[in-house]
């Protein structure tokens, strides 16, 4: 039977002025810095989903950019298909990247024609 990811609800005040802080623990949760931006999005049904945006370099592939695309409107669409990867998955991907070293800022190399 698979487990149920917790749904995390913390209140907040809008101010006069129509402003709100992101609480700390949904900062933490998606990793926000100063002055990163989020992106809000109001699903039909009233839902609003907040979201740290991407920078314009992971926009930049249209392929990446539309599976990002279809991922989005299928989590949306259907919020309660979401399940956490399982644990033996997990480890099994450890296991198979166990000792690869990679340099992220290093230039990729280029394609053979």
């Amino acid at each position: 039977m698979a487990k149920t990811a917790e749904i995390l609800e913390i209140p907040a005040t809008i101010t006069d002025r129509g402003q709100t802080t992101v609480p700390a623990a949904i900062r933490k949760m998606l990793a926000l810095g100063k002055r990163d931006q989020v992106v809000f999005r109001g699903l039909a049904d009233g839902t609003v989903l907040i979201s740290k945006k991407q920078a314009r370099a992971e926009e930049g592939d249209p392929v990446i950019g539309k599976f990002l695309e279809f991922l989005a409107r299928d989590m949306t669409n259907q919020p309660a298909r979401i399940r956490p990867v399982p644990k033996s998955l997990v480890a099994r991907g450890k296991g198979l990247v166990k000792g690869v070293r990679v340099d992220l800022d290093a230039a990729l190399p280029e394609d053979d024609a």
